[in-house]
């Protein structure tokens, strides 16, 4: 065996061990270390629920609102937690739970986390996290470089300068996109001759010193809801998010991108930002971030990145290629709760030119001074937990390497579950996977023989019972509790672009096997039989 390979067999080994959680002490909280710790290996056990309960249910248990008079033992509490919120919440960690981007996480995050939340550190402000402050400077400074890749020297200049950032952590990646939208708008309308800035004296005056006659947002149609929220809370309206149409694999058309480009100059429109998408949410495509930045640059216009899932993909030597452009951006947002294994609320957006951040600045006499280097000068939050440790350690313990054994496999096993779909006559595969999303749905092949013979009508009919057949399915695994697949609705080429709805597949837990992925489709078969109103409809129809 080479020494390539041994050191790859060896990381693949460490891997699986991380992800493995080992025994918690049998203490009362411990109890619950325990409990979660099992659902790696499935969903949790009979002995705590026989059968998952309606959410009807659930809420009876959290019906009573006053706050109680008298306080409660430990271990009695911890009783009530196992009982009313352990057992009844979603197991994401489950290899079988691969509907939604929840990571499962590694087994050092829980000793980790009770660390950090030991410590209390909140990063606003130097003096309540003296080392938690330089560590997150330290993380966006390494999260730059892999997306920016800059020279040690730029990194050495402008990492912990108290005047400059080269990013913000955020609780996700809406706050993320936000925050890069604010700086963008910041830097669009700055102070110029006796106006102050649109930080001082607002949208109105701003558009009518430029002379604008409105401020929009740019991205495909498979842009993430959380871009309409940014500019509704930016005050440009949540109809400035300009849609563009995608091709047949969900990326942005670049030619009608810079039609609506030309069209909204003549228009004296000024466009805020162009969006390129890098890993959507619903099929896990990829935008061509190299064409977008062409266009950007042509009409002069802030190039936004949302690499909120896919980001973590520049982890990979080996897929990087599929994220070419993003160093051209002028920021990127990159979720660490997806794709890079730590628990939710750690998301961060970093910018090309740490300067420009300083159009955001805010100071206060009692906190964030002046030439502090104080993070909450350049965030939108305020008081934040040190979630960046968990990302610092999950990069130290996890490395490179193991990232990329990670995000290799999760794409190559969903290449294996496209090619298992297709070897299935009564499964359609709707969108092939270029990272590790795929969408697909129950079609007995009769019905697809059919569908390729119809009318655009009969085409519709058909479609209807189907969307109602996968949504019977969907519902019926998700109660039994086995193995959890999400669903929605997307635009269908081969069908006329008709919203469709259909399965969606996540597979980033590296614990997920090929057998879960057969057993998944074998019980979506026998799922689709016990449909007495679809099924039969559909199979009259021949």
């Amino acid at each position: 065996m080479t020494t390539h390979k041994r050191k790859a067999q060896a990381t693949q080994e460490s891997l699986h061990r991380i992800f493995t959680i080992p025994e918690a002490p049998d203490s009362t909280l411990g109890l619950i270390e325990k409990e979660i710790s099992e659902n790696l290996a499935g969903f949790l056990g009979n002995h705590i629920a026989a059968k998952e309960q309606a959410l009807s249910e659930i809420e009876k248990d959290f019906a009573c609102s006053v706050i109680p008079e008298e306080p409660s033992f430990v271990s009695d509490h911890t009783h009530h937690l196992l009982t009313k919120v352990v057992a009844q919440s979603v197991h994401t960690a489950s290899p079988s739970f691969i509907g939604h981007m929840t990571s499962a996480l590694p087994y050092f995050i829980l000793p980790l986390s009770k660390l950090m939340v030991g410590l209390n550190q909140n990063l606003v402000k130097i003096e309540t996290s003296k080392a938690f402050t330089p560590l997150e400077r330290q993380v966006i400074g390494m999260m730059h470089r892999l997306v920016y890749q800059d020279n040690e020297h730029f990194y050495q200049e402008w990492m912990h300068s108290a005047n400059h950032s080269l990013g913000a952590f955020c609780s996700g990646g809406t706050v993320a996109n936000l925050t890069a939208f604010w700086v963008a708008r910041n830097n669009l309308l700055k102070a110029d001759g006796d106006f102050t800035g649109i930080a001082r004296e607002g949208l109105f005056k701003a558009l009518k010193h430029y002379q604008y006659d409105g401020l929009v947002i740019l991205v495909s149609d498979r842009g993430h809801y959380s871009l309409k929220k940014s500019a509704d809370i930016l005050g440009i309206g949540q109809d400035s998010v300009i849609s563009i149409p995608t091709d047949e694999y969900n990326r942005v058309d670049c030619q009608k991108l810079r039609d609506k480009c030309l069209e909204l100059k003549k228009q004296n429109i000024r466009i805020l930002s162009i969006v390129g998408v890098a890993g959507t949410t619903e099929t896990g495509n990829i935008d061509p971030l190299d064409k977008i930045a062409d266009i950007a640059e042509e009409f002069e216009i802030h190039f936004h990145v949302d690499a909120a899932w896919g980001g973590a993909t520049l982890l990979s030597n080996k897929y990087r290629p599929l994220l070419k452009g993003i160093e051209r951006a002028d920021s990127v947002t990159i979720d660490a709760h997806k794709q890079m294994y730590v628990p939710m609320g750690a998301g961060l957006v970093v910018f090309k030119n740490p300067a420009s951040v300083a159009s955001i600045e805010h100071h206060a006499e009692y906190i964030l001074r002046k030439g502090s280097k104080d993070l909450g000068s350049h965030t939108l939050e305020g008081s934040r937990p040190g979630m960046a440790m968990l990302v610092y350690a999950s990069l130290h313990i996890i490395s490179r390497p193991g990232y990329e054994m990670l995000i290799n496999q999760g794409i190559e096993k969903a290449e294996y579950f496209a090619q298992l779909i297709n070897q299935q006559p009564d499964f359609e595969l709707i969108t092939e996977p270029e990272l590790c999303l795929l969408t697909y749905r129950y079609n007995p092949q009769s019905i697809q023989a059919l569908l390729s013979n119809s009318s655009h009508e009969q085409q519709d009919e058909i479609n209807q019972l189907l969307d109602k057949l996968t949504k019977f399915i969907q519902k019926r695994q998700r109660e039994n509790g086995k193995s959890f697949v999400s669903r929605t609705r997307i635009e269908v080429q081969r069908y006329q672009g008709r919203k469709t709805v259909v399965f969606r597949v996540v597979l980033a837990n590296p614990l997920t096997s090929n057998e879960i992925l057969n057993d998944v489709l074998s019980e979506q078969l026998e799922l689709a039989q016990e449909s007495e109103t679809f099924l039969p409809k559909l199979l009259s129809l021949l």
